[in-house]
């Protein structure tokens, strides 16, 4: 029953629906393939590992950290050991690289929902003026009656047609702004995880801890 309306509906909404169509078959592609992306990240996030790799960084023990790194599938703690053992510049350096390296990841695909939530209603818009025109260039060929039908046509196919562009748009936001925030909040865990990190790492340089050699001989047993 609700697939024979959706289907009416879109007849009537004219020939711009099937852009429309194709505007939301790839925001709800998109939403799903994030949606899956982040529930798989959320499981594999992994707070008492990261705990105990600070733990082991705070008492010096980079040894430990590394072990307790390697392998992980936790964006922040991955990020940890790509600063650790990355032999190749600073360290605010490979952790910044790794940073970015994740939240790319988490941000892959963001730019078509955006793109979508700014196409779906404008093609709506356009649905409007082309039914309205039409229905206008219509009243000149038909009788009163006939034109008064063309008209009700007409407007039709511009109210669904708007109404299925802002649909879109408006479940798009939602999303949008759902992965945004969880965007935003990997964002907060990696910096303030990277600033920890250069806060031990300085401590231990200071307390003579040679972290270039580690790093090198880190990278040497890791090649």
């Amino acid at each position: 029953m609700l697939a024979n309306t959706l289907a009416e509906y879109f007849t009537k909404g004219g020939p711009i629906m099937y852009p429309i169509a194709l505007v939301a078959i790839i925001l709800f592609a998109v939403v799903a393939e994030r949606g899956i992306f982040w529930f798989l990240l959320g499981r594999r996030r992994d707070a008492t590992q990261l705990e105990n790799t600070l733990g082991a960084m705070e008492n010096s023990d980079f040894k430990a950290a590394v072990a307790q790194t390697q392998g992980s599938n936790d964006p922040v703690v991955r990020m940890i050991y790509h600063g650790l053992t990355h032999l190749h510049g600073s360290l605010q350096g490979a952790l910044q690289v790794a940073a970015g390296m994740e939240i790319k990841r988490a941000g892959r695909f963001m730019v078509l929902i955006d793109t979508c939530i700014t196409l779906a209603p404008l093609l709506g818009l356009l649905g409007t003026v082309t039914g309205i025109m039409g229905s206008f260039q219509k009243m000149g060929e038909s009788s009163i009656a006939g034109a008064m039908t063309e008209i009700q046509g007409g407007i039709g196919e511009a109210l669904i047609a708007t109404a299925a562009g802002l649909g879109i748009a408006i479940i798009g936001v939602f999303f949008l702004n759902i992965y945004n925030e969880m965007m935003e909040a990997l964002k907060f865990d990696l910096e303030t995880a990277a600033t920890n990190v250069e806060v031990m790492v300085t401590k231990a340089k200071q307390e003579g801890f040679d972290t270039v050699a580690f790093r090198r001989e880190t990278a040497a047993k890791n090649a």
